[in-house]
């Protein structure tokens, strides 16, 4: 016997609505918001002391947490991996996940590792575990994971995220998008000032020494630097450079960490390749002439850099020569931090200097396996000894897509110096 047709249809009905059901339900689980969060579960290893040269190829740009983790960023998730001195990438020590915002800025400061997400949340970790810390929101800045696939422009040079030491010696995290500032207590993320609210017009670059929020507000005029207290957020300083235009790029230069209390800066009009260097402290800034050259970084009181082919060590205020090696031959200086210098000669040896004597620390060719030596150097980052290289293809373009760019799968070289 067969069923009847009005038993089948109404059969055939539920069944549709139980697949809809499901699909909505499968539908809700992939596509609501959703965060998930793996922490550590084996034992933190201890500080690695690796011998000087290089210490592996990684597919992605490592930051150096403790001495002892390597933390990395993609689109939705930052995760880390152990020791630091492993050869390559290997399995998540722990790792945290969002969705479907994207990671814009990664910063670590101290064992503490920031993260700014697409829909303005501030998320800290802890980076020995990669347990929360502490959530807040934050200005949403304006786009998500910008970085090419190595995240080496989200976690080296992290947009819009920046620590500053306020006058009790108290870390505060300040953040910064089209949406306005927030400064947050570092330890426990509480808000302690917002400004500029609802406003694109103000970008904000970074901390510097002296406890300041460096932005630039062109909101009613021409472009201004202002500098404002990194624990109120009050500002105490508006400053032009002379002869400046209605548009003005600013640099900041000698930071401790990425955009994290900084003692210089350089300006310039949009499109130049120079500008005009300034050393900042608590007043305005001071004329700094040898850190004018885009190429010069400012490493303590000296800018860094090469000079009619030679690398050179110059007073940063005066210009007064204090050392030079013209027995380098060709160099490129990539990287600097406390105490250290890196240059990278045209045979691509890696150069560790004292930046005051311009005595040798370390030689070695940044060189790994079979590699060969026929790559640019891309973005670089150096912290704690440690040195992390992008490589290039020799006839690398801006505008060519990863696979043109990079040399290889595993792009990243990663040196201890």
């Amino acid at each position: 016997m067969g069923v009847p047709k009005g038993r089948r249809r109404i059969a055939v009905a539920v069944a549709a609505l139980l697949t809809l059901g499901a699909v909505a339900v499968i539908g809700y689980r992939v596509l609501a918001p959703a965060e998930v969060s793996t922490p550590a579960r084996g034992e933190l290893p201890p500080a690695a002391t690796p011998k000087i040269g290089v210490v592996g190829r990684l597919p992605a740009a490592p930051l150096i947490v403790d001495g002892r983790l390597r933390v990395y960023a993609t689109t939705r998730q930052v995760y880390a991996d152990r020791p630091v001195d492993r050869r390559h990438r290997v399995t998540p020590f722990w790792s945290y996940r969002r969705w479907p915002a994207q990671v814009n800025g990664v910063l670590a400061s101290g064992t503490t590792v920031v993260t700014h997400w697409s829909d303005g949340k501030v998320v800290a970790l802890d980076g020995r575990t990669g347990r929360v810390a502490w959530r807040a929101g934050g200005p949403e800045p304006g786009a998500g994971f910008t970085a090419r696939r190595t995240g080496a422009a989200t976690v080296w040079d992290p947009p819009g995220i920046s620590v500053g030491q306020g006058p009790g010696g108290g870390s505060v995290l300040v953040v910064s998008g089209p949406g306005g500032l927030r400064g947050y207590g570092l330890v426990d993320g509480r808000e302690l000032w917002r400004a500029g609210g609802g406003t694109d017009c103000r970008t904000g670059l970074g901390t510097t020494a002296a406890g300041r929020f460096v932005s630039v507000d062109a909101c009613a005029g021409p472009a201004t630097v202002e500098f404002r207290d990194v624990t109120t957020g009050a500002v105490g300083t508006r400053w032009r450079p002379p002869d400046a235009g209605a548009e003005l790029v600013v640099t900041p230069l000698g930071c401790l960490t990425p955009r994290s209390q900084c003692r210089g800066l350089r300006t310039a009009a949009p499109g130049d390749a120079a500008g005009r260097g300034w050393l900042v402290g608590a007043g305005e800034p001071v004329p700094a002439p040898a850190l004018d050259a885009a190429e010069a970084v400012l490493a303590g009181d000296l800018a860094v850099g090469v000079t009619d082919g030679v690398l050179s060590g110059r007073d940063a205020r005066t210009g007064k020569l204090r050392w030079r090696r013209g027995d380098l031959g060709q160099v490129r200086v990539i990287a600097a931090e406390p105490g250290r210098v890196y240059a990278l000669t045209g045979s691509r040896e890696l150069i560790t200097l004292d930046p005051v004597t311009s005595a040798e620390r370390s030689r070695f060719p940044l060189t790994v396996g079979q590699d060969g030596t026929s790559w640019k150097p891309g973005l670089a980052h150096a912290v704690d000894g440690y040195v992390a290289v992008e490589r290039l293809r020799g006839n690398a373009r801006p505008g060519a897509d990863d696979q043109q760019w990079f040399l290889m799968t595993e792009p990243v070289v990663l040196a201890a110096t």
